[in-house]
Parts: structure tokens; C-alpha cells; sequence
């Protein structure tokens, strides 16, 4: 079996299980569900615990009353480590984090891996913190599920949004686009570029650009899928890492968003 290894264990997160679910357990809270309805997509980013952490938890505190009714989770987030064109499925049969293994949905990625755009990458998942960040979340939310990760590269929201809509399916299958928003501005300017951006988000544009959203070509892709146009975006958290961590000289974007 091929394992993909965590990349950022002990830099983005804690690298040891205890310390690790504790810390998300903190973040998720014993707050009540800040969505309307449990979701069928979410928005939620992922850069560091101590920068977006406490924003994603927002988003992952809106599965708990469809913890045991999720099966398979399809992600999909913007390739920073490598170039690519298209949509690239891992070789793994499964990704590691210290929290223990997470399958591949090997039948499902078998169903996609001969798409349009769609490619087999282990290059493009090997360092990729996109879509890892996300995992140990879903690891304490969730009961058992499987997984189908896609690094998305230079590609229009046409072939992400027929992926999408491949592996749509009922409800025992969640769909995240991992994404955060702007970059290095300072803190009034990302206040103002990231409220028009949610406010895009929340109308369903097709046309971010990555200046706006890193993960703009799998936003975009999600919006023009078909099976999104009789979901409701709600936005849960909007926050940059000038809230998070305190230093407001140049901060990120943070918003999570469920659909349902």
C-alpha cells in the first residue's frame, strides 16, 4: 500500500495525535451549529492552526449532526507546490496524518482519472498543505470515510465543475474546496478585497480571480457545477491572519462558507 506522509506535520499543525486533537477539539468548541442546515459543500481554508484554524472550525463545526452519515469526502484545492494543468488524483492508496490513515476512494478515482483534465500526480500531492490541513478535522468531526483529493491547477471552471458533478453523489458524500483568500495586503485593504470577494462567493461567481482566492479555479469550478445551482451559500466566518495571530501589517484572507 502506498502511504502519502504528512508534508507540514509540526509546522502547520502538531505533529503529535494528543496534542493534535486537543488543539481541534479547542477549536471546534462546544458551541451550537452556526450554519442553517447541515452542509453538501463547504469553503474553508488552509494555512496554519494558529492563522485560519478557528475559521475552518467554524465551517467542520456544521458536520457534527452528519458525523456518522458521511462516507466519502471529495476535496479539491489549488496546487502550490508544483505547476500544473488541470485536476491531478494522488498515487496513494491513502494519506497519512498523525491521527491515523485515510483511505483512498480507489473505485471513485478509478471512475475520474480518464476525465477531461483529470491526471495521476504523485509529484503534485507529495508537499501539497492544501488539502492536509483539512484532514485531521475530519478526522475528529467524522466517523469512518474515505477520501478523493484533487490538486487543482490552470483550469477552467467548466472541467472542474464536470469533475464535480461526477462525484457529486447523495448524501453520504461531502464536497471542500480548500481555499483562502487574499494575500499580503494590509489589514484595511484585505478587509475590503475580502468582503467583496465573499460577497462574490455568496452569488455563486464563476470568475474569481486568484488575487481574489487562491483556490479560485476549484470555487469557480464548484459554482458552475450543476448540481450547485439549488444550494444556498452561507458564509460562517470571514477573518484574516491580522485577527488570528495579531500582526496586521500583512495579512491573509480567511472565509468559510458552507452550501446546503
Amino acid at each position: 500500500m502506498l502511504i502519502r506522509e504528512p508534508a507540514v506535520a509540526g509546522m502547520f499543525y502538531p505533529a503529535d495525535a494528543a496534542v493534535l486533537r486537543r488543539d481541534i477539539k479547542k477549536l471546534l468548541g462546544n458551541g451550537e451549529i452556526s450554519a442553517e442546515e447541515p452542509p453538501k459543500a463547504m469553503i474553508v481554508p488552509h494555512a496554519g492552526y494558529i492563522y485560519s484554524g478557528a475559521v475552518a472550525a467554524k465551517a467542520y463545526r456544521c458536520l457534527r449532526p452528519i458525523h456518522d452519515r458521511i462516507r466519502r469526502v471529495v476535496m479539491l484545492g489549488p496546487a502550490h507546490r508544483v505547476w500544473l494543468d488541470g485536476l491531478a488524483l494522488p498515487a496513494a492508496d491513502a494519506f497519512s496524518t498523525p491521527l491515523g490513515d485515510v483511505p483512498i476512494d480507489a473505485e471513485v478515482r478509478d471512475q475520474i482519472r480518464d476525465m477531461d483534465g483529470v491526471s495521476v500526480s504523485e509529484d503534485a500531492h507529495y508537499q501539497e498543505h492544501c488539502l492536509e490541513v483539512q484532514l485531521p478535522f475530519l478526522q475528529v468531526v467524522l466517523d469512518d470515510f474515505e477520501l478523493v483529493p484533487m490538486v487543482v491547477g490552470n483550469c477552467s471552471a467548466e472541467v472542474v465543475a464536470a469533475v464535480i458533478d461526477q462525484v457529486w453523489d447523495g448524501p453520504e458524500t461531502l464536497v471542500i474546496i480548500s481555499s483562502d483568500l487574499s494575500h499580503y495586503h494590509s489589514y484595511v485593504a484585505a478587509e475590503q478585497i475580502d468582503a467583496r470577494t465573499s460577497h462574490r462567493i455568496c452569488d455563486k461567481a464563476t470568475d474569481l480571480l486568484g488575487e481574489e482566492a487562491c483556490g479560485a479555479a476549484a470555487i469557480n469550478g464548484l459554482m458552475a457545477c450543476a448540481h450547485c445551482r439549488d444550494l444556498s451559500v452561507e458564509e460562517v466566518d470571514l477573518r484574516n491572519s491580522g485577527d488570528t495571530s495579531g500582526d496586521a501589517r500583512r495579512v491573509v484572507g480567511y472565509g468559510a462558507y458552507v452550501l446546503h
